[in-house]
């Protein structure tokens, strides 16, 4: 199940949203070039054994080291595949534009790199609570945390928007509108259920983990009255799809 598009409006165009974007995209091509993407992503990744240690492979193969919080920063910037990024990109674009109109352009890109912090703060907590050390040793990338912020700040902000959803069915997809409280009420309970399921371990290939996705949603829900300068804009009737 994946968004297509909603029915809420905006004021203006959402500079950061789509700066936001690029600056994903740019980072993406970039970590294909030299040392190549695994490279990359194991290089400036985030791992939460440099919090508390001690860390174990991969993280001990690699020879430069940046520190702990430079890599809060770029590894929320960085994907592991074309679909990771994609993924993230398509939820950013649909529910961040309404965000930004609601936050202002300055407000909204420092609240949503601290959705980033909030949701590395939450996992790093589990992953070295409950985890073992090779766990915590792998590393986290994607911009999924601080996107779930968003998330989490659409969730109360629109909740009567409705949103354009393609749902799978093996090979075929089924296309419904479907109110975004719902949508995004589906996606932080499979966010938990998935959680709990994977025993809080990061996901496999270095992607952000699920207690990431849960941080930052948790985050957007606690601060987003705390940083909106106006309300947001009704949703357009149906017939404006």
């Amino acid at each position: 199940m994946f968004p297509i598009r909603d029915n809420a409006p905006t004021r203006r165009f959402p500079l950061v949203t789509v700066s936001l974007i690029v600056a994903n995209v740019l980072v993406f091509l970039w970590e294909y070039r030299g040392l190549g993407l695994d490279r990359h992503v194991f290089q400036y990744g985030y791992y939460p054994c440099r919090v508390e240690g001690p860390c174990t492979q991969p993280y001990t193969f690699l020879v430069h080291h940046p520190s702990w919080p430079e890599t809060v920063f770029t590894s929320m910037f960085m994907h592991g595949g074309i679909l990771h990024l994609a993924g993230n990109m398509l939820f950013l674009w649909i529910f961040g534009n309404n965000v930004e109109d609601v936050m202002g352009r300055a407000r909204f890109l420092f609240w949503y790199l601290a959705c980033g912090i909030a949701a590395t703060t939450l996992q790093t907590f589990v992953t070295l609570h409950y985890a073992t050390a090779q766990d915590a040793s792998i590393p986290n990338v994607g911009a999924s945390g601080a996107i779930a912020g968003v998330l989490g700040a659409y969730f109360l902000l629109l909740p009567r928007a409705r949103v354009l959803t393609a749902i799978t069915l093996g090979f075929f997809f089924i296309f419904r509108e479907v109110p975004a409280i719902l949508f995004l009420g589906i996606w932080i309970l499979f966010q938990a259920i998935e959680g709990g399921f994977s025993v809080m371990h990061p996901q496999a290939g270095g992607g952000v983990a699920f207690f990431a996705h849960i941080g930052g949603f948790v985050f957007g829900l606690a601060t987003v009255h705390l940083v909106a300068k106006r309300q947001a804009l009704s949703p357009l009737p149906r017939y404006h799809w």
